[in-house]
């Protein structure tokens, strides 16, 4: 019996192998179709066209290039990221070595300019208080570093046992209630300043919604966390990988419907030589013998359910629904001329009852009434590299997106208003303003994958990256019709462009090794 099992195993993996020669006479003529040109798309065309790939075709919806990486100049001859900023961790980093390899990155005092972090705060970032007051350095240091050594804990695996099931809001409540300055008010507002900007790490609406033991899940690579790119931003990154494509083998403006996949079967369309055909919103369609799917999970979340044909497997469809997809928007603020102090890298707005203190968030978690404080999620105005009169604002979660059905100027007058009411200085009208609005775009929905509280994350991201037809249904069917790849399939590197990319270069090198075994 075990005998018969392994010359049929062996026979139809010699089938396999003859029927992937004959339909495809090997790479040089596998169809592949990438749908998106973020950093997992442009990785995987890249990576498939240097090992001899010729049929590569890349699918982008919006009119450019790059997906969650904007580098523009609407101002000035100086960049602004409106989306991805900087490069995390050095070691073992693809895009890193690629900056360094090309000169990209910045040197200089440009290099040093960091989003005001509780783990990166100066006495050089001032926090200011609805009265007006300045919080004393000394004190936002201790809070700050506390606060940094609490997370830490989560990142490197040492929760105690009674925090491990909590929220990572409810474990810092209490792993910060031990702490002496819990019992001042200052140091209670700083300690909600710190989570609210936690939450921008996270991408979530708060930290009462992210799991406290998951995020351990998350490696950061050693090296400077915030590697800050040169002038040409990561758009230069982007260019380098767009080298190895031939012309022609990207196309905007091209948003896909549906993927009609597992064509070829017996009793099937028989006819059919391809097995996968990519249908877009212009009428347009493409037979593949594979599609890398590189969407956010954003547009997953949104779309998977009607996209494909025939529908994903509950597995992958439950990934996509319990992972968590959150919003981080920047607010970006010209002024005519700078009115902060010259040593001033930041105004830090605290409060007396911020959206992240714990009975604020329970009184406002039904109900409408968050709207009318919107603002308060904005966790201060950091300068701009290269623009020395522009402030950028960041703010995330429900508040994000609603600030983003709002115009910009009614967005611009409120911030100044803060920057007035809670500094004192003599702040001018703005003239300018440029504002992400990453979660109503449709073609992104959002800006980078968490794990909620309740979800375990490793599984969620292996599911959601393994390939169609599942493995053990693969039986007289082609293998790796559907591939998937981006930030949210990598189990540790999600949220970041490394992460991205580097999930692009495995689903090209899963379609490599296919044609090489």
């Amino acid at each position: 019996m075990y005998h018969d099992h392994l010359i049929t195993f062996s026979l139809s993996k010699q089938l396999n192998k003859a029927a992937r020669m004959s339909s495809c006479s090997g790479r040089e003529n596998a169809k592949v179709v990438i749908v998106g040109s973020g950093f997992a798309g442009l990785a995987a065309a890249a990576t498939l066209v240097k090992a001899g790939f010729e049929n590569v075709l890349v699918l982008e919806a919006m009119e450019k290039i790059g997906g969650r990486v904007h580098t523009t100049k609407p101002f000035t001859e100086n960049i602004i990221e409106v989306g991805a900023n900087w490069i995390h961790g050095q070691k073992g980093n693809p895009l890193f070595k690629i900056a360094k390899e090309e000169n990209l990155l910045c040197e200089g005092p440009s290099a040093s300019k960091n989003m005001c972090l509780p783990r990166s705060v100066t006495p050089r970032d001032y926090f200011f208080k609805e009265d007006g007051k300045q919080v004393s350095t000394k004190l936002v240091d201790q809070v700050c570093s506390h606060f940094s050594k609490l997370t830490d804990k989560a990142f490197d695996d040492e929760l105690k046992h009674k925090h491990r099931k909590l929220s990572l809001g409810a474990y810092l409540d209490d792993a910060f209630g031990e702490f002496p300055l819990v019992a001042t008010e200052d140091g209670q507002q700083v300690f909600e300043w710190c989570k609210r900007t936690e939450c921008t790490d996270e991408a979530c609406s708060s930290l009462y919604e992210v799991s406290a033991s998951q995020i351990s899940y998350y490696t950061a690579l050693e090296g400077g966390f915030f590697n800050t790119l040169g002038p040409g931003g990561y758009r230069a990154i982007l260019d380098v990988l767009l080298r190895d494509l031939p012309s022609g083998s990207i196309q905007c403006s091209a948003p896909v419907k549906s993927i009609r996949w597992d064509l070829v079967r017996k009793g099937h369309c028989e006819n059919q030589r391809y097995p996968v055909q990519v249908v877009c919103e212009n009428g347009q369609s493409f037979e593949a013998d594979h599609v890398i799917v590189t969407v956010s999970l954003g547009v997953l979340k949104d779309k998977a359910s009607t996209m494909f044909e025939p529908p994903l497997p509950s597995t992958k469809l439950s990934a996509i629904e319990n992972l968590g997809f959150g919003i981080v928007d920047k607010i970006f603020l010209f002024f005519e001329k700078s009115f902060w102090p010259d040593d001033c890298v930041g105004v830090q707005v605290v409060w007396k009852e911020g959206p992240e203190d714990k009975d604020v968030y329970e009184s406002l978690s039904e109900g409408e009434a968050w709207k009318k404080t919107w603002f308060k999620k904005i966790t201060g105005f950091d300068t701009v590299a290269r623009h020395p009169t522009a402030l950028c604002g960041w703010i995330t979660g429900r508040e994000a997106l609603y600030m983003e059905n709002l115009q910009d100027s009614e967005i611009g007058d409120i911030c100044v208003r803060l920057l007035r009411s809670f500094t004192g200085w003599s702040v001018p009208e703005v003239s300018k303003t440029l504002i992400s609005r990453w979660g109503s775009d449709s073609y992104v929905r959002g800006s980078y994958t968490f794990i909620p509280d309740g979800v375990d994350g490793v599984k969620a991201h292996k599911a959601l990256a393994s390939p169609l037809p599942p493995k053990d249904k693969c039986r007289g069917k082609k293998h790796l019709q559907v591939l998937f790849a981006g930030e949210a399939t990598h189990e540790n590197f999600y949220t970041t462009t490394h992460g991205a990319y580097l999930t692009g270069v495995r689903e090209a090198e899963r379609i490599i090794s296919y044609y090489t075994n």
